[in-house]
Order: C-alpha cells, then structure tokens, then sequence
C-alpha cells in the first residue's frame, strides 16, 4: 500500500486553536507552580483571564470567517466548527470570564488558594469547547469526560463535609450518565457503521428507519445520559445535593456552562430524529419537558433554602429550554441562545449574591446557610443587597422588562408559530407559577423583620463590603439584567444568523 500524505492545509488545524488555548493555559499554570510553589492566587487568576481572553479573540476570529466561509471541518473531519459551535463557546468563554473573576475576592475561600483549581477549571472549559465544536460521538464523549471529571475534583475542594458528598454524588451519576451515553453510541455505531451525527443521520434516512427498535434502545441510552447532564426529571436527583455542597460562585457556573454545552450536543443528535418522523421520540420528550417544568417549580415551591430553591429553579428553566429542541424550529433553536444567554447574566448574579453571605461556620440556630429567614428584613439591615437581589428574582420570574421575559417571550411565541398551542400555554403557566417562590423570597427581605440570622454580624449581606471584582460583576449582571431590552435585536439577530447558516 502506497503511503497517504496528508497536508497540514487540509488538517485545518486552526479549528483546534479556542479548545487548546485553555488547555495550554492550564498546563502553564502546573508548569509555574511545579517550579515556584506558594505564589499568590492573583497570578493564577489573571493567568486563567489571559487565556480566556485570548481564546475569546480566537472565537471571534472563527465567527468572521464562518460569516464569509461558512461551516468549517478539520483534523480529520473530526472537528465541526459551524454556528452552533461558535455560539455556545461564546456563553461558555464569556460565563467563565465572569466566574474567574470573582476568585480576586479577598475572602480566602480554600479552594482559591490551589492552583490545581484554576488548572482545572481550564481543563474543563477546553472539554465543554471541544463536546459542542465537534458531531463525533467519541469526541463529544471525550470532552464531556475531560470537562465532568474536572468539574468533580473543583467541588469537592470546597472543603466541607457537604461538598466531598456533592462531588461523590456527581462522581457517581456521571458515571452512570457516562455508561449510558457510551451504550447508546454503541448502538449507533453498530447500526450505521459510523461515530459522526451526520452520517448516522444519512445511513438511517437512507434505510429509511428499518431498524427501528435499535434506534429506539440507541436514543433511549442517550436521552437517559443527556437527561442527568442537563437535570432532567427524573434523572435530577443529584442536582440540589450538588448545588448545596458547592460553593454558591460554582454551583451558579454550574447552572449556565454545563447546560449549554449539553444543549447543543442534544439539538445534534434528537433534532434530526425528530424531523424524520419519529413519533414516538418527539412524545417522549414532550413528556420530559412538561414534566421537569412543572415538578421542579413544585419541588421549588416547598424549599426553605434559597440556594436549594435556585437549583430547583434551575431545573425548572433547564426544561423550559430544552422545548426548543423538541420544537426543532430556527426560530426556536434561536430562542434556545437568547433564552441562555439572558440566563446567564441574571443566575450567576443571584447565585454572587449568595456568595457574599457564606459562613465559614454555621450558628446553632442556624440549619443551613442560605435559610429564608436570613434574607428577613434585609431591606432594613442591607438595603442595597436587598435591591439588587429582587431585581434578579423579578428577571427570573420573568417580569417585564428584565432580561428573562424577553427569553420567554420569544420561546413561547416560538412554540406557538410551530403549532405547540399547549406547550406554550403549558410554558406560561409554569411561568406564572415560578413567579411565586421568586417573590416569596421578595417578600422575606421586604416585608418581614429582621431576625437573628439576618442582623447577626455574619449573616448580613453587605454589598459595599464586597471586593472591587465580585461589586464589578454583580454590577454588570444587574446592568444587564435591566436593560437587556435594549440590547435583544442585535443578540436576537447575530443568534439567528449563526443557527440558520448551520441549517438548524
């Protein structure tokens, strides 16, 4: 057999650049601390900023070149850099900037103090870059390992008896989530002779779904595994516990990034299943939706810790989100992005408002950290903080004019034009029905006393005694938070250019 050459041209090896950059930069930061152990967490952080930077830059480089060029393959045609790609990396980038950010608060929070923890909180974002630039089954499975197994290692370093549970917890239906998903595309494999989404869907098409039942035992394998990754009821379970044993910075990191990365590998694989007529998928996870919507605002109803009540929350929006997916329409796949990018802006900045309240050690009348009855009268004891954290409720219920109704809006008008008359009002009714333990926290902090955990010295939320970064970010939440109405046509357009292009 005569040799193949293979020309680096036709590598396309600039595809790989944004997944590497934080790759290098994690292993920069091992290298520095191997030689000169002890330095301040100041450089580390604004090393892991460096790099982010630079891979943003990357990323914006890869849009202009989509614009003029299209969809892009490389190494192999392992690598698909298309529209999808290039968007959900731009919220994971952008997230990440803003969660490094805050470990320049002066707090000596223990797990700041670890360069490991910067290195793998690198690791992690090139994993999620290289799950959603990528239809191959086996890099997507790749970069989902790299990103979760970082991810694991990053909560239990929270060093609390909490956290080691939460990070065995994940550990545990990761693995789980991790065996199924390797299952499933054994099954694929097996019956298309292909890892890669597209020719899955070209070899199906073409047998015109002969072997149905393996595509049925296939999809219900990976819908199982995506169902834990992205908190779907009833593989949710872990999600709360997770939440509550991680720091509240991470466990607001954790609602945004993870997620979207999971979206778009889902929107991969279920949307063309979809589209070729599978009733049967298309029922399923009409049920999912509704019910992960629904059960997670109920569960969220009855929760006496807010941060516990957010991860319900989450849940709740996590489901909401994926009736994109099951609508399969451009006009929602681009709801999809808006939505999780409004989302971002307004989570993590209720989740930095939690952050600013952490107790090292809990007071005996105190049962977990985030209680309601700490956020009683808080508009007496810290006006400020009360004001800015009612504003992220509001965004969250979805109250106009915050950023999060915009995101509804758009989603429900999306399922309606695709004829989902009840999902949409399934939808709003859900909506109406989180507005209310949105406002019950409203209610604490405005319309209750003060009691002894929120007038205790360590239970006030002070947002004037918060450092430079963590005042910057919240800030730049609640800015964006409120005046995201100005901003939606733009986002709305430059979304809805980059889902079309890729054909989604």
């Amino acid at each position: 057999m005569s040799p193949v050459n293979v020309s680096m041209e036709s590598l396309n090896l600039v595809t790989l650049a944004p997944m590497l950059t934080p790759i290098v930069g994690a292993l920069l930061i091992l290298i520095v601390d191997l030689f000169k152990g002890g330095l301040d967490k100041s450089l580390y952080v604004m090393l892991s900023f460096l790099f982010l930077i630079i891979d943003f830059g990357l990323l914006l480089d890869s849009a202009s070149v989509f614009s003029e060029a299209g969809t892009m393959m490389g190494v192999f045609d392992v690598m698909l850099i298309d529209g999808l790609a290039i968007i959900s990396q731009f919220i994971i980038v952008g997230a990440s900037l803003l969660f490094i950010a805050l470990a320049l608060t002066p707090k000596r929070f223990h797990e700041f103090s670890y360069p490991e923890f910067f290195a793998l909180f690198l690791f992690m974002i090139g994993g999620f870059q290289f799950m959603v630039a990528t239809d191959n089954l086996i890099l997507v499975f790749v970069g989902l390992e790299t990103a979760s197994l970082a991810l694991y290692t990053m909560i239990a370093m929270h060093n609390r008896d909490k956290s080691f549970e939460a990070a065995v917890k994940y550990f545990t239906m990761g693995a789980l989530a991790a065996g199924f998903f390797s299952f499933g595309a054994m099954v694929f494999y097996a019956l298309t002779g292909s890892v890669e989404i597209n020719q899955i869907a070209a070899v199906l098409n073409a047998n015109n779904y002969a072997d149905i039942g393996y595509v049925l035992v296939g999809v219900a394998f990976i819908l199982a595994s995506f169902g834990f990754k992205l908190s779907m009821v009833p593989f949710h379970t872990w999600t709360p516990d997770v939440y509550e044993g991680s720091s509240a910075a991470l466990a607001g990191y954790m609602s945004i990034v993870p997620k979207i990365a999971g979206f778009v590998v889902a929107m991969r694989i279920f949307e063309f299943l979809i589209h070729s007529g599978i009733v049967w998928l298309e029922v399923v996870l009409y049920i999912v939706v509704v019910v992960t919507m629904t059960a997670a605002n109920i569960w969220a109803l009855v929760q006496d810790d807010v941060k516990r009540m957010l991860a319900y929350s989450s849940i709740s929006h996590a489901g909401f989100v994926m009736a994109a997916i099951l609508i399969g329409t451009t006009q929602a796949n681009s709801a999809l992005f808006l939505y999780w990018i409004l989302f971002s802006f307004t989570n993590l900045g209720s989740f930095s408002m939690l952050w600013i309240s952490r107790q090292k050690n809990l007071p005996s009348y105190q049962s977990s950290d985030h209680t309601f009855e700490k956020f009683s009268g808080m508009i007496k004891t810290s006006p400020v903080a009360a004001s800015i954290m009612a504003l992220f409720m509001l965004s969250l219920a979805g109250l106009p004019p915050f950023a999060l109704f915009w995101g509804k809006m758009y989603m429900i008008s999306s399922a309606v034009n695709a004829d989902y008359k009840v999902l949409a009002l399934v939808m709003a009714l859900n909506s109406a029905i989180a507005g209310y333990y949105y406002l019950k926290l409203i209610v604490y902090m405005f319309m209750k006393e003060p009691s002894a955990q929120s007038i205790s010295s360590s239970g006030k939320i002070y947002v004037a005694n918060a450092s430079t970064s963590l005042k910057t970010i919240i800030g730049f939440a609640a800015v964006g938070t409120i005046f995201a109405f100005i901003a939606i046509n733009p986002i709305l357009e430059f979304v809805t250019s980059f889902v079309y292009n890729s054909g989604y």
